[in-house]
């Protein structure tokens, strides 16, 4: 079964426009869901809406969004006129600039969508648009109201298709130099940067999301297994204290930790790396040295 679309509306730039659908790029549907149980019964536990102040149940019919003013009373907000607040993001999303893709800090991502035309007469305006996007190299900028909330939008060209991904709004995120002002000012020495360097080379790869897993939701699973068995749940693992007593000597170990694993695969490779090596003589006396 198709998943149904969060947004459907009107792309626009400019004056050219094209009916849209929007569906979540991502989904948490394969993690394990966990509900409240009565330890007594064994059955699962309901929740009811509670009157604050006399401790009655709420009916579903007689609950009512409500905003607190200044005065401690409650504005109430009935759901048509939720529906109702007058954005054009509502049911447009209008691409407002483009920016170099650079410019666009991370910290700012929250989560993508995938944006496809809705219609046949709409492909046309759409590859326009997403065509344009790609051969520029820019991101679009754009609003849009989900879920009775206007977001901002990133849109970037993504194979035949736009991921729009929502940002942040900036007072939403949090200023860095609150944090970081207090890191104390290090100078450190350059023999442990390059064995530092030496140990990250070693672990170079590329992304793939297909190797990393999600290891709590399987040692999950091997608990739940294991109580349906009636057996002992899994031990966890004790990390091994470590007997570094500085940080010089815990980059020369991790720096022959790595050696040893790769060992192998480096003499295979050692043949064709004999060029480069020779440029990087200098570099490779000081880290024996620092070793």
């Amino acid at each position: 079964m198709a998943p149904r679309p969060v947004w459907k509306g009107y792309l626009k730039l400019s004056l050219v426009s094209c009916s849209v659908a929007m569906y979540t790029a991502t989904s948490t549907s394969s993690r394990i869901r966990l509900h409240i149980i009565n330890r007594e019964t064994g059955n699962r536990i309901r929740n009811q809406a509670i009157d604050s102040e006399t401790g009655d149940v709420v009916d579903n019919e007689d609950k009512v969004k409500g905003y607190e003013a200044d005065d401690g009373n409650y504005v109430l907000l009935e759901e048509d006129e939720l529906d109702e607040v007058a954005l054009e993001s509502t049911h447009t999303i209008d691409i407002e600039e483009f920016v170099p893709r650079e410019e666009v800090d991370e910290i700012y991502l929250d989560e993508s969508f995938y944006l496809v035309p809705s219609e046949e007469v709409a492909y046309e305006a759409f590859a326009v648009i997403r065509e344009a996007m790609k051969k520029k190299g820019w991101v679009g900028i754009g609003r849009v109201v989900t879920h009775r909330r206007e977001r901002l939008l990133m849109l970037q060209s993504r194979g035949k298709g736009i991921v729009a991904t929502a940002l942040r709004f900036k007072n939403e995120v949090r200023d860095e130099n609150e944090y970081f002002d207090d890191i104390a000012n290090v100078k450190v020495p350059r023999d442990m940067v390059e064995l530092a360097e030496h140990i990250l080379e070693s672990k170079r790869g590329h992304f793939d999301p297909s190797k990393f897993e999600d290891r709590y939701e399987d040692a999950l699973r091997a608990v739940i297994k294991a109580k349906r068995a009636g057996k002992a749940p899994p031990a966890p693992s004790e990390p091994k204290p470590s007997n570094v007593i500085n940080l010089m000597d815990a980059l020369r170990r991790s720096v022959k930790g790595e050696g040893a694993a790769k060992g192998g695969a480096a003499r295979a490779r050692s043949s064709g790396r004999r060029t480069s090596a020779k440029r990087k003589t200098a570099k490779h006396k000081r880290l024996k040295k620092a070793s």
